[in-house]
Order: C-alpha cells, then structure tokens, then sequence
C-alpha cells in the first residue's frame, strides 16, 4: 500500500440549483448525479468515488440545505445537516454574487458549529468578469474563515483541477474504501430511476415541480443478455397531473421514456426496452411510509 495514500469523504453543499451535481458529473468524469434547471433535484446523498495515484475522495451529494416546508423537506435537510460533522471535508457551493442572501446566511449558520474545513467553490466564474471575481472572495471571506476559497466553472471544467489538489491537501493518510473503478455505490435500480425522474423533470412544465417520484418495479435482463426489461412507474400527486405526464395520445410520456432509455442503455451499456406507468398518490411528500417506500429512507449508521 502507497504510505503517501489519502482516502477521506467530502460533501458538498450549497442552495438548490447551485451547480453541485454538475461539479460531481465533471469531478468524476461519468454522469452518476442527475442534473436540472428545477431545484430540489438531489434527494438522497449520492456517493460518487474519485480515485487517481494521490488517493481517492468518496463524494456525499447532499440533498440542499433549505428552510423545510414538509416531510420530505425536512427530512432533506436532516440528512444535509448530519453529514457536515461526519466528513472530512465540506465543499460549500455558491454562485458568484456579492449578495449573501437569506438562503446563504442559514447555511453560514450551521457551517459555524462546524468543526470540519471548509473549502469555499465558487461556481459560474465563466458567467462573470474576472476581475469582478476578487471581491466575491472578499465578499465570503469576512463571513467565515474558509480553509480554502476557489473560483471554478463546473460546466467549462475550469479550475476543478485545482479544486481537487485542495481537498486532497486536508484529507487524512489512509487506505482505499472503494475498488479502483468504483463510481458510485448507488444501486444501480436507483439511478435508472433517478434518470428517469430526470428527464421527466426536463420534459414537464413548471406546473409539475417536485411532485413526482420514479419506483422501479422490474428490473430483469433476459436470458441471452441481449435487453434488460425495466418497468417503472412515475408516482405523482394529482389527477390534472397524471394528464400531464401522459399527454396528449401519449406523447409526454413517450417522450420521457425515448430520453430515459437512451441515458439508461449508455449507463448500463446494454439494450433497454422501458415501460412507464403513472400514478396518482395524493400528498406522498407528506407521508412518511410513502416517503420511505420511494427509497429516501434516513440511515441508521452512517
């Protein structure tokens, strides 16, 4: 074993819509963390391995901190809160702004009963002057002590080079958690639904916001191996809504399925033929057995 190994577990953090599944996508090089214009995409801590000849960085993607406004949302946030104390190194997401608003300001809040080191990103630099970046980082910099600050565009891929050096140079010596060519340690029926959520989030109208939730029912590759059959169902809350999702002859739903298969068959490398049911659950985010059923379920042992 290499004595100069560093292993360790990093989080990110930052408000919804942030960039933090397209930093993971670009870090890691693989699209694992699902990503959408609409908040509240990420519900459950997706684990995403990065290993080179330094050491290997296990990434949490937390659902966003937010001020919860039901179960689901509360749950969310519990899961966002405890990982901070648990890892080696938190990554906070924000958008290049001298404005620190209220959604900034309560994560500040938990960040100081923090003991972890905290890497400042900020994200988007490719949308601003460079020279207006400089006071951005004097902006955060009076607001906490970070151990690092970095400027970066995660959809360009500039800086994260530099970003990953740093949260090496905080991660303890140690051996390998993962295999070499692990990516992630979601199953596998996890992220298909996640893809398929995914691209029903892209396909949808603002009026469909965060309703909506994928449950894999089959999952089964045929005999020969040639296709995987995989029937999944799109739960949502209302009737109107289910309407929706369908479209007109069946052409939402449609299109939702032709998206999603084609991410599914490079993700699993293999033919897929997809089947998609809706349904209707009234309220499932204010309910805890629904809520567990759809697999945000709140880990005992972290």
């Amino acid at each position: 074993m290499n004595q100069n190994f560093k292993s360790g577990f990093v989080t990110l953090i930052g408000r919804p819509n942030v960039g933090k599944s397209t930093l993971m996508n670009r870090l890691i090089g693989q699209k694992i963390a699902i990503t959408s214009k609409k908040p509240q995409t990420t519900r459950n801590r997706i684990q995403t391995v990065y290993t080179d000849e330094k050491g290997q960085i296990v990434f949490l993607d937390t659902p966003g901190i937010h001020k919860a406004k039901n179960k689901l949302g509360e749950y969310m946030v519990n899961v966002a809160e405890r990982t901070l104390n648990e890892v080696d190194v938190v990554l906070w997401l924000v958008e290049p702004t001298n404005y620190i608003g209220a959604g900034e300001q309560h994560i500040l809040e938990k960040l100081r009963k923090v003991k972890t080191p905290v890497i400042l990103v900020i994200n988007k630099t490719d949308m601003v002057k460079k020279e207006e970046i400089l006071s951005y980082i004097d902006t955060y910099r009076k607001e906490y002590d970070f151990a690092e600050i970095v400027p970066l565009s995660a959809l360009r891929g500039q800086n994260t080079d530099i970003l990953v050096d740093l949260i090496f140079k905080y991660l303890p010596y140690g051996p390998m958690f993962y295999d070499e060519d692990t990516i992630t340690d979601q199953p596998e029926r996890q992220i298909v639904a996640e893809l398929i959520r995914e691209k029903a989030l892209h396909a949808l109208s603002e009026e469909i916001p965060h309703g909506i939730a994928v449950t894999i029912e089959r999952m089964k590759e045929r005999e020969n191996g040639s296709i995987i059959d995989i029937d999944a169902t799109i739960i949502c809350e209302r009737d109107s809504h289910k309407g929706i999702i369908i479209g007109k002859g069946g052409s939402m739903l449609k299109k939702i399925g032709t998206n999603a298969r084609f991410e599914i068959e490079r993700l699993l490398d293999s033919k897929v033929n997809l089947k998609l049911w809706v349904k209707v659950k009234k309220d499932w985010r204010d309910s805890d057995f629904l809520i567990k059923n759809f697999g945000y379920r709140e880990e005992e042992d972290y």
